[in-house]
């Protein structure tokens, strides 16, 4: 890493570095002790979130779900045999003394331990005023145990433990299928805390550098940062000078040069020299803290919707309470005794939870992942996956995402008579011994250009100018704009303005001090972003490009792939304001980003889509993760998206249409003319009904 190779930024590169300034810092105080609490957000765990799980991660609770779901099957087992109205429904009689306590007490453990997630999720739930899948299973389980039990101890009437047992064992299979499906809730604010190294050189009065925990570091402390080393605080350096890669934090797609007064920010990643760093902004009101707030506020404000299962089966609880009180009094109004309108009632509140409802979404939620997983998109937020079906706007960070992240040639403009390909030889041999970016890129084209690099003798840097050495003992330079200017030299301005204006980077190489060519590098566009935005476009949603990097480089790239709308320069909580000014048209926005500088937009967004290839703090905060660093997959995700919905709201269908059949007779509406809807039709309805939501589920295509 040491050698020092700071010649290669150009006066557009030193323009940056004033732009990002004191990166603002306008935001609320950041308690240190929410910095490992992670709130669980209301998302796609809305209805697991409530049941005691909050110290576990979510592998815990795909087993914790599995293990109650095989446990309540294998107790249901004997519930059925012993289970009177399944013996009259098979034409046995298998009764022994007794056997009605045997059965509640099986019943009693399978509502208790199986039961308990609803139960308590239910709880939760009702606290919150927003009743769903919870609260139904939690009504229709609870009614049937108190009805059944009050059944054994002498009350007149059938009881429904076998219904019961059923019930719970669906509900935990599609619930223990729906969270194994999906990855579960973020961890941004961990994510961001690991950002920070945890020990810093701290440098006492003699200039001995002692390791101390960062934590204890003070305003005004001193502290040095070697080469390769994350910077362990937000300061100013006092001496030594470097390039800094701020990419992750702040967008910057070129490492930044740092001397001397030049500020610095905590997380970012000293490349070259080693600096001294006065420590100017420490716990809360340093930049990473900042973004941490910023994260955890859009996180808390973000709509809490409810996916389209816990809206139906919203309805589907209210449905059963007024469908079961209206059925009581009807029955008792037309003079039947308690008992008789008591047991109308419970099968109708028990018959309006379908078992087919349980695994209506979770089924073609497991089907939808499959797919998705296959064409490398990870989902991790149900409910946000549902809506990208919705989408009016996508917004794209620049450096990483549309972008390759990375330098690349994009012209050589020859002097009269020289060639192209001698100009890449003799720069690209030279910077085969630079660690720079810009010297990457150059060495990665000639590779590609398969020319054979010569060797270099005396190979030294020029301090913030540029690199020399000899090839074939000749004298090669590859120089900043800023050496060609103090050196008086001439060269094609025209050319060279146009290349800036564009925002890029222009080294030049001379021979023998004799110009001989300039050569010009970008950030490298994807081709795929170029596919992504014009299907975007096709489809009628509007993408906008925001980033941390300059207005030139942006207005650059943004012509390459016909992006009609460009933010530039922008700081992360812009970036989280942006997406919520998009918003506040009443438009849906999906973000698509890969840096710690994106993690609050992400969470701001109503669908945030991290890039596989970008941080960890990205792919916590986002809903949907693209393996393969892809553009175009959201394009996929969106179509995904709109198919699997349709698919869920056929499923629903048919498990709502069980109940639009069951409930009227189940009330006895045709109780006049004979017919009363037994619990056995009822049951054999039931499996009907899951069958075909099953079968359908798996008819869903990519």
């Amino acid at each position: 890493m040491g050698k020092n190779n700071e010649g290669h930024f150009s006066e557009h590169d030193n323009e940056k570095t004033d732009q990002k300034g004191g990166h603002s810092h306008h935001h609320a105080q950041y308690e240190h002790e929410e910095n490992h609490e992670h709130k669980m957000e209301d998302n796609e765990h809305a209805e697991h979130g409530h049941h005691g799980h909050h110290g576990h991660d979510h592998g815990d609770m795909v087993n914790d779900f599995k293990k109650r779901f095989y446990i309540s099957l294998l107790v249901t087992i004997p519930i059925l045999i012993l289970s009177p109205m399944i013996q009259g429904f098979i034409g046995i009689e298998w009764r022994f003394t007794f056997d009605k306590y045997v059965l509640f007490i099986l019943a009693t453990f399978v509502f208790f331990y199986g039961g308990w997630p609803f139960i308590t999720g239910a709880i939760g739930e009702l606290k919150k005023k927003n009743p769903g899948m919870m609260t139904l299973i939690g009504l229709a389980i609870l009614v049937a145990y108190g009805y059944s039990s009050l059944t054994v101890f002498g009350w007149e009437g059938k009881d429904f433990f076998w219904e019961l047992a059923t019930l719970i064992d669906i509900m935990l299979l599609g619930h223990w299928i729906e969270m194994r499906s999906v990855m579960g809730a973020s961890n941004a604010l961990e994510e961001l805390v690991k950002l920070m190294p945890n020990e810093a050189h701290k440098l006492d009065e003699n200039d001995e550098a002692v390791d101390v925990p960062v934590a204890e570091l003070k305003n005004k402390d001193r502290v040095l940062v070697k080469p390769g080393e994350k910077i362990p605080v937000d300061g100013t350096i006092l001496d030594g000078k470097t390039a800094v890669d701020e990419s992750m934090l702040t967008g910057e797609s070129v490492p930044v040069e740092k001397y001397k007064n030049d500020e610095v920010i905590g997380g970012s990643v000293n490349k070259e020299g080693s600096i001294t760093v006065q420590v100017e902004k420490t716990g809360e009101e340093s930049y990473l803290s900042q973004v941490v707030t910023m994260v955890k506020e859009a996180q808390d404000s973000k709509s809490k919707t409810q996916d389209l299962t816990n809206r139906a089966a919203k309805w589907l609880f209210y449905l059963a309470l007024l469908a079961g009180f209206a059925t009581l009094f009807i029955w008792l109004a037309l003079g039947y005794s308690f008992d008789v309108a008591l047991e109308r009632m419970v099968t109708v509140m028990v018959i309006t939870c379908p078992h087919a409802l349980g695994l209506a979404a979770p089924l073609v939620v497991a089907v939808s992942t499959s797919i998705s997983a296959k064409q490398g998109l990870l989902i991790r937020n149900r409910t946000n996956f549902e809506g990208a079906r919705n989408l009016n706007a996508v917004v794209f960070d620049k450096t990483g995402t549309l972008t390759k992240g990375e330098f690349g040639v994009t012209e050589i403009v020859p002097v009269e008579g020289e060639s192209k390909a001698d100009i890449l030889m003799l720069a690209a041999s030279l910077e085969a011994h630079s660690e720079h970016p810009i010297a990457a890129g150059i060495v990665a084209h000639s590779k590609d250009q398969e020319i054979t690099l010569k060797k270099v003798a005396d190979f030294t840097s020029i301090t913030g100018k540029g690199i020399e050495g000899k090839v074939d003992g000749k004298q090669i330079n590859v120089v900043s704009p800023g050496y060609i200017k103090s050196n008086g030299l001439n060269y094609d301005t025209d050319a060279f303005n146009k290349m800036s204006e564009e925002g890029k980077t222009v080294v030049f190489v001379l021979v023998d001090d004799r110009l001989v060519g300039m050569i010009a590098l970008a950030d490298i566009v994807r081709e795929t972003a170029k596919l992504a935005i014009a299907a975007l476009k096709e489809d009628g949603i509007h993408s906008i490009m925001l980033t941390g990097d300059n207005q030139k480089v942006a207005n650059w790239v943004a012509k390459q792939l016909e992006i009609d709308e460009v933010y530039a320069e922008v700081l992360p909580d812009d970036k989280a304001n942006q997406v919520k000014d998009i918003r506040n048209k009443g438009w849906r926005v999906a973000m698509t980003g890969d840096g710690v500088n994106d993690a609050p937009a992400l969470a701001t967004a109503d669908l945030g889509i991290a890039i596989g290839a970008g941080t960890d703090v990205a792919m916590e905060t986002a809903d949907v993760v693209l393996v393969k660093s892809n553009p175009k997959d959201v394009v996929s995700i969106i179509n995904l998206s709109r198919k699997t919905y349709s698919k869920m709201v056929q499923n629903l269908w048919w498990a709502a249409g069980y109940n639009i059949f069951s409930i009227p007779l189940a009330a006895g509406v045709l109780a006049p003319v004979g017919i009363v809807l037994s619990p056995a039709v009822g049951a054999v309805l039931m499996s009907l009904s899951t069958v075909i939501v099953a079968i359908n589920a798996k008819l869903l295509k990519a």
